[in-house]
């Protein structure tokens, strides 16, 4: 059986109505008296709207299996309801738009000039009603459901390609956005609606009461070098190590300002000769010989870099799927954290993939 909400709405009527100055007015044969000059909209350019009473959808949908059927009988059929039901439902319609919109003669069931009047208004009010049903159906079933991920622009890819890739394996008609940027920009759009959940790490987990977040997994940050450069031959590369080495800079790096003050604290001065916003291009400095370069340990994967760990002390951050906390979600963003929580985030380092020289 098809159910409609109960929902009141009066329609919005666009299309032509009595030209300006006609009065449109009479009694039917059921004795409804109405006069359009007087209860509609002072343009006259429409239906009667003012002093109705509000239309139910499903008296709107009677109406239409009536006409459609002309016979009551087969109309209640039709809308799975008693004749009584449907009869009355009609006649308070003819009620609130002041006329009778059926003819109710033996074996001649047929619209008034008012029906015929009312028709494609009400068959426009059924479609769209019925476009709104299907396309909220299509929601909750996540189909073309819309979903805007962020996630942080400094995560290597193979962290997450995997992921995206399960969730559409398992939601293929969901219809998911992703755009990157950083960590800050990201929490911005989330709180102003523009992102329905992100994946980002900040700093110290500084993220305010507004947002909840809930981690997905923990990443060390590293040192990555040339072959030939001095750090190739540690197996790892102490704080204090960094003094006076050239440090290529990444302007997107979310705890960038936390090293430098540490490395400030502790004495340890590197040279800063380069910054850029573009990890391949700090890269090829790398590459070049310029100097050291900082780096989460997933998100460098040029295989003729040397990377070395980082230690006293260590430095690590913890990448988390953010939403904010007590907004209401639709269900494609349930479906994606269910998806993002039971994914498998362990992954192998490449923090020793290149043995350091005896």
């Amino acid at each position: 059986m098809e159910t409609w909400p109960r929902c009141s709405a009066k329609a919005d009527w666009t299309g032509p109505g009595p030209a300006a100055g006609h009065q449109v007015s009479g009694e039917d044969a059921n004795g409804h008296v109405y006069d359009w000059a007087q209860q509609g909209s002072e343009n006259n350019d429409g239906p009667p709207t003012r002093g109705f009473a509000t239309m139910e959808l499903h008296q709107i949908r009677y109406f239409l299996a009536l006409h459609e059927t002309k016979n009551f009988t087969r109309a209640a059929e039709r809308c799975h309801v008693s004749q009584p039901s449907l009869t009355r439902a009609v006649k308070a319609l003819e009620d609130e738009l002041h006329g009778a919109l059926i003819h109710r003669e033996r074996n001649n069931t047929h619209l008034t000039d008012l029906g015929r009047l009312m028709l494609p208004y009400f068959q426009e009010v059924y479609t769209h009603m019925s476009a709104v049903k299907q396309r909220a159906r299509a929601f909750a079933d996540l189909k073309e459901a819309p979903l805007s991920v962020g996630i942080m622009c400094t995560i290597g890819p193979g962290k997450l390609v995997n992921l995206f890739s399960e969730f559409h394996d398992a939601h293929p008609d969901i219809d998911l956005h992703i755009r990157d940027g950083r960590a800050q920009d990201l929490q911005a759009l989330l709180a102003a609606g523009e992102l329905d959940l992100a994946i980002y790490g900040l700093p110290d987990d500084d993220y305010g009461d507004q947002i909840h977040a809930q981690p997905l997994f923990t990443e060390s940050f590293i040192i990555i070098i040339a072959p030939g450069h001095r750090f190739a031959q540690m197996k790892a590369v102490r704080f204090r190590d960094l003094h006076d080495e050239r440090y290529l800079g990444r302007s997107k790096c979310e705890v960038m300002e936390k090293f430098l003050r540490l490395a400030d604290k502790l004495g340890v001065k590197p040279k800063q000769p380069y910054l850029s916003e573009r990890d391949d291009w700090v890269e090829a400095m790398v590459r070049a010989g310029w100097g050291f370069s900082f780096f989460p340990e997933y998100a460098t994967t040029a295989p003729d870099l040397v990377r070395r760990p980082l230690i006293e002390p260590e430095f690590k951050r913890t990448v988390n799927l953010v939403t904010v906390r007590g907004r209401p979600y639709a269900p494609a963003v349930g479906a994606f954290v269910r998806v993002a929580l039971q994914h498998r985030w362990t992954g192998t380092s490449k923090t020793h993939a290149r043995p350091a020289a005896a």
